[in-house]
């Protein structure tokens, strides 16, 4: 199983960005899939997941912003970024709780992660 994470670069304060995140190998399911981020020095945290029921989460410095979709059919995640802030830049990485086969437990896994900038 692979993720793999595009859209990160440049973004100026205001604008928009949209981040994607595809699964693909051997999947029978995937049940949630997320974004989290990490900025030098700082832990790596949750910026927003969603449940395959499109229950979503954001940590609450994005509620309003950001948001976070899927296309079941292309297993992939979105991550619509509006109206970032210079606080927002860090690497973005995904992560998706995957199944691969019927008779096996759900298990994570992470994309290798995309810069986001934010600045003017």
């Amino acid at each position: 199983v692979q993720l793999q994470a595009s859209g990160g670069g440049l973004v100026q304060p205001g604008g928009s960005l949209r981040l994607s995140c595809a699964a693909s190998g051997s999947i029978f399911s995937i049940n949630e899939m997320g974004w989290y981020r990490q900025a030098p020095g700082n832990q790596r945290d949750l910026v927003a997941r969603i449940i395959s029921g499109e229950t979503t989460v954001y940590r609450d410095s994005v509620k309003g912003r950001f948001t976070i979709s899927r296309d079941n059919a292309k297993n992939t995640v979105y991550l619509q970024m509006n109206s970032p802030k210079p606080e927002d830049t860090a690497v973005y990485y995904c992560k998706a709780q995957i199944r691969t086969r019927p008779t096996l437990v759900y298990n994570y896994y992470w994309g290798q992660g995309t810069q986001v900038t934010v600045s003017s």
